[in-house]
C-alpha cells in the first residue's frame, strides 16, 4: 500500500499566479456582493459579470450564496440561486435557463484523486440542465450532469448523472419517478 505523500501535495502550486490574484480581488468583490440588499439582484449580477461569470437575464441570486470562483460560473436566463447555496466551482459549473438551486444546496466541482499518493486536486465540471430543480440542502458531486427538467430531492446526495425529467432523492440519490408536467410552463 502506498503512503500518502503529504509533503509532495503541499509543495505543488495549486493555482497559477493569475488565478491567485483573481482570488484576492474576488475577496473584495464578495464583500460588495454580500452587502447588496436582498431584492437587488441586478447589482449582484453585475458584480459577478465583472469577475468573469456568464450570467443570463433576470437571474435571481441570493446575497448569502457562496460562490468561490465567479469566472467558473455560467447561469442561464431566469434561473435562481437560493440563500446559503454553496457553488464550490473549482471546475466549471453551468446552470441552464429557468433552473433553481435552492437554499443550502451544495454544488461541489472539486475533489482529490485519492488513488494518487500526492492526492492531486481534480476540478470536474457540473452541469445543471434547463428547468432542473436542485432542492434544499442537496449535494451535487464533481463531474455530475443533472439533466433538463430533473428534480433532485431535498438533502439528496447525487454522485451519478441524473436523467432528464426524472425525480431523484436519497443518499445516494436514486430514481423515484419520472417528472410529468400538468400543463405548459
Amino acid at each position: 500500500m502506498a503512503e500518502l505523500d503529504i509533503q509532495s501535495n503541499r509543495s505543488v502550486r495549486k493555482y497559477p499566479m493569475r488565478i491567485q490574484a483573481m482570488r484576492v480581488l474576488w475577496a473584495f468583490g464578495k464583500v460588495l456582493f454580500r452587502c447588496t440588499p436582498r431584492p437587488f439582484y441586478a447589482p449582484r449580477r453585475g458584480i459577478l459579470r465583472c469577475f468573469g461569470a456568464k450570467v443570463g437575464r433576470k437571474v435571481n441570486m441570493a446575497n448569502t450564496a457562496n460562490i468561490y470562483f465567479p469566472w467558473n460560473l455560467e447561469i442561464g436566463d431566469w434561473s435562481s440561486i437560493g440563500d446559503r447555496a454553496i457553488i464550490y466551482n473549482l471546475g466549471k459549473v453551468a446552470v441552464g435557463d429557468k433552473a433553481t438551486v435552492s437554499q443550502g444546496a451544495h454544488l461541489c466541482a472539486g475533489t482529490h484523486d485519492f488513488t494518487d499518493p500526492s492526492t492531486p486536486l481534480l476540478t470536474l465540471p457540473i452541469e445543471i440542465g434547463s428547468q432542473a430543480w436542485i432542492c434544499a440542502d442537496a449535494f451535487i458531486a464533481p463531474g455530475v450532469v443533472v439533466g433538463a427538467g430533473a428534480v433532485v430531492g431535498a438533502r439528496a446526495v447525487v454522485v451519478k448523472d441524473v436523467e432528464p425529467w426524472s425525480v431523484v432523492a436519497g443518499n445516494p440519490a436514486k430514481l423515484i419517478k419520472k417528472r410529468e408536467m400538468k400543463g405548459e410552463a
